[in-house]
């Protein structure tokens, strides 16, 4: 793509060399005299009188070609951001807002040259002694307008395609000298033209790069601008399930009517409610269990000293067989043996 751009910018700048080279007679040396007073401009135009014709003549049609050149690099870099697909509405933005940038500053060269006034440096000297005729008289100096449309380019193209940066800075560098090789500027016009021209750019651009890109992503599924925008149709496809969870404006607000039914119990009467209109849960009742003696809670060790504890509920405590008596039952009497006579004074 870069050989492209390279090539197109090429024939344009061929077509401006051989439309405008037979418009330029050579510069006369002998014709600079004292000169100007200003040392750098005076030496450039005497280094371009010295120069072969063809040069002269390159120069002269460069300055004017420089912004063909622009032009084309404006249009490709538009046609290339529009073939990337919709996806891509910064780089569109960018490339639109590239002749824009220069446009604005363009407007404020001519004001701050109205301001300023200065008249251009040939106004003194012979019509044979630069490379081109000195413009009219109030078609002022300072600032240089095509120095400002270079570097305001130049910097707007950068914005919108970063590999274009070593090409459009060495078209506004050979723009901005041309126009002091071809007479019509001092030094210092060019270099407040390329100043102005690139701060203005870059802050044009940086502070309408985001309303620039809304307008171009709200006018893509315009019939008639989105052609101008983008190359392909937006898509129509439904967002997937995490992005439409991302997206705040894509969530979908759920209708009660498509939501599952839930019969709810019917209450008992006294039965409380909940917030959500549910019945309480029944509570199982409060049953209260008996008092026990503390003795009833430790185990029998049977009269054989301390015996391990055992899990579970507590024994009664029973004692040996003892003088005809067997174990306690369960009402609390004890049972006399067989042929045991309470009464007798044996036994007492």
């Amino acid at each position: 793509m870069i050989k492209k751009v390279g090539a197109a910018g090429g024939i344009a700048a061929a077509i401006g060399v051989l439309g405008a080279a037979p418009a330029y007679a050579a510069a006369d040396p002998d014709a600079i005299g004292a000169g100007t007073g200003n040392g750098l401009y005076d030496a450039v135009i005497k280094f371009a009188a010295s120069t072969p014709s063809w040069m002269q003549s390159l120069g002269a049609a460069f300055t004017k070609a420089g912004l063909l050149i622009i032009a084309v690099l404006y249009l490709v870099t538009w046609w290339r951001a529009r073939g990337r697909g919709p996806g891509n509405p910064r780089e569109v933005a960018l490339a639109i807002l590239a002749p824009l940038a220069t446009g604005v500053a363009y407007i404020i060269s001519e004001v701050v040259k109205t301001l300023v006034s200065e008249d251009r440096p040939c106004r003194g000297l012979p019509g044979t002694a630069t490379v081109v005729e000195c413009p009219e008289v109030g078609d002022w100096s300072m600032p240089s307008n095509h120095a400002t449309i270079a570097a305001a380019g130049a910097v707007g193209l950068i914005f919108a395609w970063r590999k274009l940066m070593p090409w459009v800075i060495a078209i506004a560098l050979l723009m901005t000298f041309s126009r002091v090789f071809v007479g019509v500027h001092y030094p210092h016009d060019v270099l407040v033209g390329l100043l102005l021209g690139a701060v203005v750019a870059a802050a044009a651009v940086y502070f309408s790069t985001g309303v620039m890109t809304g307008l171009v992503e709200r006018f893509t599924g315009h019939p008639l601008v989105g052609k101008l925008l983008t190359a392909e149709a937006p898509a129509q496809a439904e967002p997937s399930e995490r992005a439409a969870a991302r997206a705040p404006s894509a969530r979908r607000v759920a209708n009660p009517a498509e939501q599952p039914t839930e019969q709810l119990r019917r209450p008992r009467q006294g039965q409380p409610m909940q917030p959500q209109g549910r019945p309480a849960p029944r509570q199982a009742p409060n049953v209260q269990e008996p008092m026990r003696h503390p003795r009833q809670n430790r185990p029998a060790d049977h009269g054989y000293g301390d015996q391990p504890r055992r899990s579970g509920p507590p024994q009664s405590r029973q004692t040996p067989p003892d003088r005809g008596q067997t174990a306690w039952p369960s009402d609390g009497r004890a049972e006399p043996r067989p042929g045991f006579d309470p009464r007798s004074r044996d036994h007492r």
